[in-house]
């Protein structure tokens, strides 16, 4: 009972700015809430009518679930094949290949955003979503190869050894073998480059000056201008930018816990 009272405070601070965003999305003004309640004290659509009216809306929904969900799916296939090359076989280049993308993560991506704008030009890829998907899985697949390739070392060999003993080739022992005991690490990883390439601003709003190829984050911060703020859609985009991800964790929370804690320790 102790233990419970002691950490109320500390839940009530924690969603207290989330509470916040909710009252804001739910009244009809623009204008900041001052007062230090939290809770929503009218119900109002109006803001989300507003974003729904919107023309452009609906079209940079789905810019964003595209991008997300094609560079989920290619960051996670490339990652996995890599993944498993880089645990199970012995080739030159090996542990200085993996020091490579232990060294690429050590830098922030906004270093990266002038040459890749003119990598970008250069392919005739700006205002594209085949560009921002192309620079999403390139980014991701270092952070989802190190996530996987300590999962792949928790595989027993043995398992390997009496498939291939009873004729499995390698990619039946690859597909039918080890994707299915990786599932939860595999879950796990294709939150994270939802997640990722769900929510990036910096790179999207770079590469893309057209309205009609915004992701929802831009479209969101677009909200916020030099002189005026519209908080009462900037927090309604914010709440309908986060039902995808909550739906992705509700829907893979029986993978996540093992997925997470997997691979910390070999044995």
């Amino acid at each position: 009972m102790l233990r419970h009272l002691f950490l109320i405070p500390f839940c009530l601070a924690t969603l207290f700015p989330a509470l916040w965003v909710v009252k804001m999305a739910f009244r009809a003004e623009q204008a900041f809430a001052t007062d230090l309640n939290p809770l929503p004290v009218e119900f109002s659509l109006q803001n989300f009518e507003t974003l729904m009216s919107d023309p452009l809306f609906g079209r940079q929904l789905l810019n964003s679930l595209l991008v997300a969900t094609l560079t989920t799916l290619l960051g996670v296939f490339l990652a996995c094949t890599a993944a498993y090359a880089f645990s199970r076989f012995r080739f030159p280049g090996r542990r200085a290949g993996l020091m490579f993308l232990l060294v690429t993560q050590m830098f922030p991506g906004t270093m990266m955003t002038i040459p890749l704008y003119s990598l970008m030009e250069s392919l005739g890829l700006l205002n594209q979503m085949a560009g921002l998907i192309l620079v999403y899985s390139t980014t991701a697949i270092p952070f989802c190869i190190y996530m996987l390739k300590g999962y792949f070392d928790t595989i027993p060999r043995e398992l390997e050894e009496s498939a291939i003993m009873d004729g499995a080739g390698p990619f039946t022992l690859f597909w039918r073998i080890i994707l299915p005991l990786s599932r939860p690490a595999i879950a796990v990883t294709a939150l994270f480059s939802f997640m990722t390439a769900w929510n990036e601003y910096i790179l999207a709003a770079t590469f893309m000056s057209d309205e009609r190829a915004y992701t929802l984050p831009v479209k969101v911060q677009s909200f916020v201008g030099d002189y005026t703020t519209e908080w009462g859609h900037f927090a309604a985009g914010a709440l309908i930018v986060s039902v995808p991800v909550m739906a992705l964790f509700f829907a893979l929370q029986k993978h996540l816990v093992g997925g997470l804690t997997a691979g910390s320790v070999k044995g």
